[in-house]
C-alpha cells in the first residue's frame, strides 16, 4: 500500500512538469538586468518568424524560474537591440515589471501566488512564458466572497474574480470616458453584490434616469413626484440652498431663519410662548434639528416680528425673506419639500421608503434626478448622504447600505468653491468613517480629474475603463503602485467593457474584460430600444412642451400654472388686478408686488 501510495503522490507532483521539448520550446531569454521593482530579459527572435516576437507583447505575462519559486513579470516595453534582419535572428530586449512571485503548492496543491518577492532573479535566470495554472494563481480569491465578473484579457479561459467583501467595505469607483460600458460594468457589479450581499441595501443617485430599467425586479423609483422629503428634515444650510436658488445667500436674512425656525418649531409642538432652551442644554432645538414644524407658522412669526420693529433699517431684510419663503413654498417645481397640507412626523415614514426597510424584496432604490430642479438637487443629495451615514451609525450594525453616486464629479468637484460644500462634506463622511459602520460609498464617474482625490484616494479598488485625456489618466497613475503602473499605458486604448481593475478588491492588478449582461439588464436599454428599434412618424411637439413646462409630469393640474396665463378680471372701479410673480415664474427676479394684511402690515 506504501508503494501504491508513494506512486500516486509522484504521479500528481508531476502534473505541470513538462518533457524536455516543452520546457526548451518555452525558454525565451535571459535576466541580464534586475533592480527592486524592474527587470530587462535579452532574448531573439528570427525575422521570418516575427509571429514569435508576439510572445513578448506588451501587457503579456512572463514567468522567470528560481530554483524553488517562479517571479512573474508584466512587459511594459519591447525593442530591438539593433537593425532588424530579415534572415536571421534579431537580439530583443524586454522590460518587466515585477509584480509578485509563484509557488508551488505541497502534496500537488495548487500554486500560490504572493505580491511581495522574497527572492530577486539573478543574472542570467531563465525567461519563459507563463503557465496557464501560474496565470490561474495570480488571480485567485480566497474565501467566500469571491465573485466573478468576467475574464482576463490576456487568457479568457480564466475568470476574473472580485472579493465583493472588501471592494464594497472599502468603497469603489468605476471611471472611463463615455460609450466605453461603464453604466454596464456598474449593473454588473451591482447585480452582483446584491447575490452576494442578500442584506445589502443600495441608493443609486441616477442623474440621468437610466437604471431603473436595469433592476426591473428588485428596485423602486423615487423622483419628485413620489419623493416624499419635508422640507422640516433639511438643515438649515440645505434649506437655505433651495430658497436662494444655489446663489449666495444674504447673510442676515440666514441669521434671521436660524432664530426664527427654532421658534417655529416649539410652535408646532405645542409650546407657545415658552422661552426657547438653548442647543447645549438636553432637548435643545435648533435650526438643524430634524423636528416637524409649518412653514405657515414659520411666516407668520416673521410678521409678527416685523410688526413690532421700531427701527426701518431691518424691515427690507424681513420683507425679503417673507417673500422669499412665499415664493419657495408655492413653487411647483418644490412640492416634494412644501407640498403636504398636513405637518406631522413622517420621518421614519420616509426613511423607510428611501433607504427600504423593510425591502420587500426589492432592496435598490433608483433616485431620479432628471426631472428635479438644478437648485434643489444639491441639497437634496446632501441630505440623502447625511440620512444614509446617520442610519447605519445609529442601526448598531443592522444595515449595510451602499450609495451610488453616478456623475460623482458633480457633487464633489475638486475645485472646493464649487459644487454644494455640505454635500462634500456628507460624502466624505461617508468615504472616511462609513466602513466602520456599514455604509459604503460607490463612485462613478468618466472625470476622474474632476474629482475630489481626496475622496477618490478613499475608494480601496478601483476599475479603470478606457480614459483618453492625460489629465484624468494621471490621477488613476498616481493611485495605483508603481510595481503595476506600467498597466496603465493601455488606459487610451482598451476595447468595450474591458477595464484595468486594481485595489484590495483583487488579488492583482489585472486587465479584464466584463462579462456581457443581459440586455434588460443594461442601464437606459428601454428608451434605447424605442427609439432605434422604432421608425418615429410623427412628433408631438405639444406634449414635449407640457412636459417641458411641468417638469416631466404627465398631469398638469397644478392649480397655480394652470391659471398663470389668465389675467383676472379688474375689479370694478378699481385698478387692475395681475397675477403674483411668483405664482408665474421662478426665475424672476424682480420684487413681487406687495398687497396688505387686514391688519395694514404688508406681506409678499
Amino acid at each position: 500500500m506504501f508503494k501504491e501510495h508513494e506512486g500516486d503522490l509522484t504521479e500528481r507532483n508531476a502534473l505541470p512538469v513538462r518533457d524536455a521539448a516543452q520546457e526548451a520550446a518555452r525558454i525565451l531569454g535571459h535576466v541580464i538586468q534586475c533592480d527592486g521593482a524592474h527587470a530587462t530579459i535579452a532574448t531573439t527572435a528570427a525575422g521570418n518568424k516575427s509571429q514569435e516576437a508576439g510572445q513578448w507583447s506588451v501587457g503579456k505575462f512572463i514567468s522567470i524560474s528560481l530554483p524553488n519559486t517562479r517571479t512573474v513579470g508584466l512587459v511594459h516595453d519591447v525593442h530591438v537591440d539593433g537593425p532588424w534582419y530579415e534572415e536571421a535572428d534579431n537580439r530583443m530586449l524586454v522590460h518587466v515589471d515585477l509584480i509578485g512571485e509563484v509557488r508551488d503548492g505541497q502534496d500537488g496543491a495548487p500554486p500560490v501566488f504572493d505580491r511581495g518577492i522574497a527572492k530577486y532573479p539573478h543574472i542570467g535566470a531563465i525567461a519563459h512564458r507563463i503557465r496557464q495554472r501560474d496565470l490561474a494563481a495570480i488571480y485567485e480569491i480566497g474565501g467566500n466572497d469571491a465573485v466573478p465578473v468576467g475574464n482576463l484579457s490576456q487568457d479568457e479561459s480564466i475568470s476574473a474574480n472580485v472579493a465583493m467583501g472588501r471592494t464594497l467595505n472599502r468603497h469603489f469607483a468605476v471611471v472611463g470616458s463615455t460609450g466605453v460600458g461603464k453604466s454596464s460594468a456598474v449593473s454588473l457589479l451591482l447585480h452582483k453584490a446584491i447575490e452576494a450581499r442578500p442584506n445589502l441595501r443600495v441608493l443609486i443617485l441616477d442623474p440621468h434616469n437610466e437604471f431603473a430599467s436595469a433592476f426591473p425586479d428588485v428596485s423602486t423609483t423615487l423622483d419628485s413626484e413620489t419623493l416624499d422629503l419635508p422640507f422640516w428634515m433639511f438643515r438649515l444650510e440645505e434649506l437655505v440652498e433651495v430658497l436662494y436658488l444655489g446663489r449666495d445667500p444674504i447673510v442676515e436674512e440666514v441669521e434671521l431663519l436660524r432664530e426664527l425656525i427654532p421658534a417655529a418649531k416649539h410652535e408646532h409642538r405645542g409650546a407657545g410662548n415658552v422661552s426657547l432652551r438653548r442647543a447645549s442644554e438636553p432637548g435643545g432645538i435648533t435650526a438643524d434639528t430634524p423636528v416637524p414644524y409649518r412653514m405657515a407658522d414659520l411666516m407668520r412669526i416673521l410678521d409678527d416680528r416685523m410688526g413690532m420693529l421700531d427701527s426701518k433699517d431691518l424691515r427690507p431684510v424681513y420683507r425679503a425673506l417673507r417673500q422669499r419663503l412665499d415664493a419657495g413654498t408655492r413653487d411647483p417645481r418644490f412640492r416634494f419639500m412644501f407640498g403636504s397640507r398636513i405637518i406631522e412626523d413622517n420621518i421614519t415614514a420616509a426613511i423607510g421608503l428611501i433607504f427600504r426597510i423593510p425591502t420587500q424584496g426589492k432592496p435598490v432604490t433608483c433616485f431620479q434626478m432628471a426631472g428635479m430642479p438644478s437648485e434643489v438637487v444639491n441639497a437634496v443629495c446632501s441630505v440623502l448622504a447625511r440620512l444614509a451615514f446617520d442610519l447605519t451609525l445609529w442601526g448598531d450594525g443592522q444595515i449595510e447600505l451602499l450609495l451610488l453616486c453616478e456623475e460623482a464629479h458633480r457633487y464633489m468637484p475638486v475645485d472646493p468653491r464649487m459644487g454644494f460644500a455640505p454635500t462634500r462634506h456628507a460624502l466624505a463622511r461617508i468615504a472616511k468613517e462609513g466602513r466602520k459602520y456599514g455604509c459604503y460609498l460607490g463612485i462613478v464617474t468618466q472625470r476622474p480629474g474632476e474629482l475630489d482625490p481626496t475622496i477618490f484616494s478613499q475608494c480601496s479598488t478601483v476599475f479603470a475603463m478606457r480614459l483618453p485625456n492625460e489629465q484624468d489618466q494621471a490621477i488613476i497613475r498616481s493611485a495605483i503602485s508603481d510595481a503595476s503602473a506600467s498597466a496603465l499605458a493601455f488606459l487610451s486604448s482598451m476595447g468595450q467593457r474591458e477595464c484595468i481593475a486594481f485595489g484590495d478588491g483583487v488579488a492583482a492588478t489585472m486587465r479584464m474584460k466584463f462579462e456581457v449582461l443581459d440586455r434588460r439588464y443594461i442601464p437606459g436599454s428601454a428608451v434605447r430600444d424605442h427609439t432605434q428599434d422604432e421608425m418615429v412618424q410623427d412628433i408631438d411637439l405639444n406634449t414635449i412642451v407640457e412636459r417641458m413646462r411641468s417638469g416631466g409630469r404627465d398631469g398638469f393640474s397644478d392649480e397655480v400654472w394652470s391659471n398663470a396665463n389668465v389675467p383676472a378680471a379688474p375689479a370694478a372701479g378699481g385698478p387692475e388686478q395681475r397675477p403674483s410673480l411668483a405664482r408665474l415664474s421662478p426665475y424672476v427676479d424682480e420684487p413681487i408686488r406687495q398687497e396688505r394684511r387686514p391688519d395694514g402690515r404688508l406681506f409678499g
